[in-house]
């Protein structure tokens, strides 16, 4: 049987030493939004983390890493960042910026490393998943060993998603 080819993501894990499960998924239409990625794999989405890009109003970029099952406080980020403000990175800048496209972007393996923050909810987990840089497949891997990778700390980033009334 031949072997299926890895990741970039996958290789820089290998290369670190860090243990990681890879986890497939069907990515219809080549998309997937991080929650039904989590429903497709099992898993509380609280455990699925989204890889967001932002930028300042100087074109400064930002990676933030967030559970699914909630949003990305730009308020809680830019205080994180050091910067006044930071607004989502439109979509047409996140592959020439990054090497990823939107459902795909994982916190590992950036064109050029980015200042990078994961959400605290991530530091009591056992593991989380994250994309493994392409849609239908993430990467399961122990917080800790991520956020020592890349490096990130872990801050508050989260808000809980408005529900509907």
């Amino acid at each position: 049987m031949k072997a299926e080819k890895k990741t970039n993501v996958e290789r820089i894990l290998e290369a670190a030493g860090v243990p990681y499960v890879p986890h497939a998924f069907d990515g219809r239409g080549g998309r997937a939004e991080a929650a039904e990625i989590a429903a497709r794999l099992g898993v509380p989405p609280a455990h699925v983390f989204k890889t967001l890009v932002t930028e300042t109003d100087r074109h400064e970029a930002f990676v933030f890493v967030v559970p699914a099952d909630g949003e990305l406080d730009l308020k809680r980020a830019a205080k994180a960042a050091g910067v006044k403000a930071l607004a989502m990175l439109p979509l047409a800048k996140l592959f020439p910026l990054t090497g990823y496209r939107h459902g795909g972007c994982s916190p590992l393996g950036m064109k050029k490393h980015l200042p990078t923050f994961i959400d605290a909810s991530a530091e009591t987990l056992p593991r989380l998943f994250v994309s493994a840089g392409q849609i239908g497949l993430n990467v399961e891997v122990a917080p800790h060993a991520l956020a020592n990778l890349i490096p990130a700390p872990f801050v508050p980033l989260r808000r809980d998603k408005p529900t509907a009334h």
